[in-house]
């Protein structure tokens, strides 16, 4: 009987070869289970990701989009009033009139600053039912029977107004990442052009139905239903706001299943770029102020914002191309607006797409230089309103793209982005403080020097932008530079 070979070197029993062999088997089989676990959570969290936003583009972006036009329909239905009887029931100079225009901004600047300082610890459901008081500021305004009384008004206006904006800026950059906020952006600040052409259109139907009805000029009506309606909706959207994703209040808690908000929180945490860890408000205030970014993003909005002043004065402009009553100038107001907002949700769909807001914001700044330029240097009234086209357009598309790279670049921690936000927001207010004063009665209709002041600031804005796409590109190169096991997370140019 002989016995069974000893096995030598690397030579293994058939049976150990046999079980290896099932080993390395059961090896890739688990392999391959960990790698179709790894795929269907990918899987479902894409589908999480992507019901989430559907889920706030058909509720949270609707909400603020009527809220947004109804509060810049409050702001400028003083524009369209002009083209009533407001100057001579009020007994306004044009300097007067300029300066009712530009007080509303001294209110946005007093309380912009403690506004997005006290947002990061309220609720935005709670905190945005000021829509309420500026519905019913607006509504007053109808009231005034002097200087001094419109002056009181549009100052209070402005305070309650001034939350508004920057809190509702802050409440997106909460939800949606820097990719997706571009685009939404856009949608949101399309409710500024559209109430630009839908205050046009309301204004021809109350001066043409309800001028001196009851007693009551047409503009005093205007500032009557307007008031009313936006009160009414605010009080809706009291309901149906929610407010931030890590909140247990708001309509989130019956809209989003607990997935969903994990997610929504999730993400918007791994967006930010860096991370730092959370401090107080104050401290949020001095990283915010000690930010070199933060004053170039404040000096470019101010001047995009004062190239963007000819749209408290649009209904003059247009009513100096003499096309036919004052009931018809209100109707002509609104195609540029309307293509403004369309050519403005293309531009900042690319823009979205792309990852790039630089050249997003330059190009349409440039382009309303062009306007600006025909508009001063012809007399001709169409060749003017083709101009305007152009200008209305170029500023409008370039303004809202300027705040969604601005949270994006400044977004190391909440206190930092709401802060810093809001300085920009509040600071650019100058601009618009400027701007009214451009356009002075003895340069109608023309407004020639206002013209090439516009012309001037949207250059500066350009010029501006093009600047920081340089730094943050450099700044990209040193975050690339320095290695590390992760990828580093990089600014938006």
């Amino acid at each position: 009987m002989s016995s069974a070979p000893i096995p030598t070197g690397d030579a293994k029993p058939a049976i150990l070869a046999e079980h290896d062999e099932h080993a390395m088997d059961d090896g890739k089989a688990e392999d391959k289970a960990t790698d179709e676990a790894a795929t269907t959570r990918d899987e479902k969290w894409r589908r999480t990701w992507g019901s989430l936003v559907r889920k706030l583009d058909m509720t949270l972006m609707p909400i603020i989009w009527v809220l947004y036009l109804c509060n810049y329909l409050d702001s400028t239905a003083i524009s369209q009033a002009k083209l009533n009887t407001i100057m001579e029931d009020l007994n306004l100079t044009g300097e007067q009139s300029s300066t009712s225009v530009s007080l509303l901004n001294v209110g946005y600047m007093i309380m912009q600053v403690p506004s997005n300082m006290i947002l990061t610890r309220v609720r935005p459901s709670l905190y945005l039912i000021w829509a309420c008081v500026w519905s019913g500021v607006s509504a007053v305004t109808a009231t005034v029977h002097n200087f001094g009384q419109l002056l009181a008004v549009r100052c209070v206006l402005g305070i309650a107004e001034a939350p508004f904006f920057p809190g509702v800026f802050y409440l997106l950059s909460c939800w949606y990442t820097r990719s997706e906020l571009g685009l939404r952006m856009a949608i949101l600040y399309s409710g500024l052009v559209v109430a630009t052409a839908f205050s046009g259109l309301i204004a021809a139907g109350v001066f043409s139905r309800l001028d001196q009805a009851m007693g009551l000029a047409g503009w005093r009506w205007l500032y009557i239903i307007i008031g009313c309606t936006n009160f009414f909706l605010a009080l809706c959207a009291f309901v149906l706001l929610p407010d931030f994703p890590e909140s247990n209040t708001g309509s989130q808690k019956w809209l989003l299943p607990e997935e969903e908000r994990r997610v929504a929180v999730e993400r918007i945490r791994a967006d930010a770029v860096p991370q730092e860890s959370n401090r107080s408000v104050w401290w949020g205030f001095r990283r915010a102020v000690a930010d070199y970014r933060t004053w170039v993003f404040i000096f470019m909005l101010l001047c995009n914002r004062a190239a963007y002043g000819f749209n408290y004065f649009f209904p003059s402009i247009v009513k100096g191309f003499n096309f036919g009553s004052n009931a018809i100038t209100p109707l002509c107001t609104a195609p540029p607006s309307l293509i403004g907002a369309i050519v403005s949700l293309f531009v900042s769909r690319s823009s979205d797409r792309r990852n790039e807001r630089s050249i997003h914001i330059a190009v349409p700044m440039f382009t309303s230089i062009v306007g600006f330029s025909i508009s001063a240097g012809t007399t001709n009234g169409p060749a003017r309103y083709a101009a305007s086209f152009l200008y209305v357009t170029g500023c409008f598309a370039a303004n809202g793209l300027v705040y969604s790279w601005a949270a994006g670049v400044l977004n190391q921690t909440p206190e930092k982005k709401a802060v810093a936000t809001d300085m920009i927001n509040v600071l650019a207010q100058l601009g618009n403080i400027m701007s009214p004063y451009f356009f002075r009665e003895q340069d109608e209709p023309r407004y020639t020097p206002a013209m090439i002041l516009l012309i001037a600031f949207a250059a500066l804005s350009g010029l501006t932008c093009v600047f920081l796409k340089w730094d943050l590109t450099r700044a990209n190169r040193k975050l690339l530079a320095q290695g590390g096991t992760t990828a580093p997370k990089l600014f938006t140019t």
